[in-house]
Order: structure tokens, then sequence, then C-alpha cells
């Protein structure tokens, strides 16, 4: 199987964006498209259809954010609750040592990903607080879903 490709949803109708142009760049964005798609509780999703501008620590100019999932879920109490999720490996959600033995050109790569990461997510998080949603980071323990 692929690690990119597209993804055709079983229920389009509750994607919102254009439910013939899904692409998943890697195996556990499809895997979380499969469980938005089939799962009952999960009234609407997307995939890379909001766009948060946030600004760069690596080159101090203001660049466009495209979550992984928009996702409306039903709550066990009826009431509905947005979410804006990442999909990222998990070693990609903590800062590279700071001090490492040699400082190789992959420890300035994690360096740079890390710092852009992480002024992405800060800037979903205030935005999803200023549009009442939740922003969430989901890794490989997260995404051991359980399919119906």
């Amino acid at each position: 199987m692929s690690y990119k490709g597209r993804y055709t949803p079983t229920n389009p109708q509750k994607y919102t964006g254009n439910p013939f142009n899904i692409i998943y760049r890697s195996l556990w964005e499809r895997k979380f498209m499969v469980y938005c798609d089939t799962n009952n509780k999960i009234v609407e999703w997307g995939s890379e259809e909001i766009i948060i501008p946030y600004l760069s620590p690596w080159d101090g100019k203001v660049h466009r954010y495209f979550p992984d999932f928009y996702i409306k879920v039903k709550q066990s109490n009826g009431t509905l609750k947005k979410f804006i999720i990442e999909v990222k490996p998990k070693k990609q959600c903590k800062p590279p040592d700071s001090s490492p033995k040699r400082k190789t050109r992959r420890w300035f790569g994690e360096v740079k990903t890390w710092g852009i990461n992480e002024a992405k997510w800060k800037y979903a998080t205030e935005w999803c607080n200023n549009n009442d949603m939740e922003f969430k980071i989901l890794t490989e323990d997260h995404l051991n879903i359980k399919y119906k």
C-alpha cells in the first residue's frame, strides 16, 4: 500500500469540501480518514480544508498552515464539539536534544521542523480558542483506532 494517495469516502455527505479530492500523506492520516468516514459520532469532517496564518520563527514571515483535519463530533450528552486535528509522529512532538554530541545536518533539520511546528500549533490553539474549537495532536499512540 502506498504511503500517499487519494481517499474515496463511503459517506461523502459527511465531508466538507470536495469529496473527490481527498489526499492522504501517510498511512496514519488514511487510518484517521477511515475512522472519520465510518464513525457515527463524527457528523462532519474535512482534510486540509482550514487555513490558519502563522508567523514562522525561521524566516519571520507569515505563512499558511493547513491542519490535517477538521472534525465535528457528537458528544455523549448530545452536544456537538469541533476539533482541529494534526497527525504527527511522536518523535516530532517534542523538541530535539538541545546539546547533541554532534550538530549534524539532520539535527539542524529537526530543530527547524520543531520550531516551525511549535509556531503552527501555538497559532492553531489560539485560532481554535477564538472559533469555539479545540486543537489536538494525534500520534501513532492515539491512532490505534477500533473499527466497527
